[in-house]
């Protein structure tokens, strides 16, 4: 699947356990043949999404694929709006080159005999030796960077509002910004860190709210309005964003 995040609208619902294997199929739409991936899972509901790599759609495994085309059709307009939508480049690792980072800019910096990374004043400095790629350097420590952050986020928030997450992890999931299982253990996508502290406490609290109520219920979004009170205006500006973040 394409690594080309920001053009998602990433959900946060889905659980990542239990998913079948994907199955590739055809449905009869208004403007021609549309093809989809057919995901089955353990879960209530259809679910719709569309990255780079096509349209997936996500099933109760009691779905029959009559409903599940049906719901298709419904959402083609939308559909077909994502699937048109732009394509930015991938990052370039190079001097001087911009990368978000908890919201703001930061400029590439690259260090000739040096195999370290450092984040000073504005500057991601990376070094050019090491093992790997730059590429790949620089995003093992970002990734570490990110855990860091995340999981502080998830304890002051677990301790603000009571709740207690078993676990916290990382996810390089293309589909969804966090999840959480039924044993309490959150995963949280490592590419938060490029997004403003305030989007991803929303983040953060949606998933912890899944300690609660492991669902998408009006009960559900009474626990993420109390963990984060005005959650739509951050759920509206985190579509916005996604679309803009770089492909690293």
């Amino acid at each position: 699947m394409s690594q080309a995040l920001r053009q998602l609208q990433l959900p946060l619902d889905g659980l990542p356990t239990g998913v079948n294997p994907d199955r590739v199929r055809q449905a009869q739409v208004a403007c021609g043949i549309l093809g989809y991936r057919l995901v089955r899972a353990k879960r209530r509901t259809l679910a719709l999404y569309v990255d780079a790599s096509g349209v997936e759609v996500r099933a109760p495994h009691h779905a029959n694929i009559a409903d599940i085309e049906t719901f298709i059709r419904s959402r083609e307009r939308w559909i077909r709006a994502r699937l048109a939508e732009p394509r930015s480049s991938p990052f370039a690792w190079e001097n001087g080159a911009q990368l978000p980072w908890l919201g703001r800019p930061v400029t590439l910096v690259l260090r000739e005999a040096d195999s370290g990374c450092r984040l000073c004043e504005g500057r991601l400095e990376i070094g050019l030796e090491g093992r790997g790629t730059l590429r790949e350097r620089a995003l093992d420590w970002i990734r570490g960077e990110a855990l860091g952050f995340l999981r502080e986020r998830v304890e002051a928030l677990s301790q603000q509002h009571g709740v207690r997450a078993s676990g916290v992890g990382l996810s390089d999931a293309q589909t969804r910004w966090g999840s959480c299982g039924a044993a309490g253990r959150v995963l949280l996508n490592w590419r938060l860190i490029l997004l403003p502290p305030h989007i991803v406490d929303y983040v953060v609290a949606h998933e912890l709210a899944h300690l609660r109520e492991l669902n998408h219920s009006p009960r559900f979004w009474g626990v993420v309005a109390n963990l984060y009170p005005g959650y739509h205006s951050a759920q509206r500006e985190l579509s916005s964003i996604a679309r803009s973040l770089p492909e690293l």
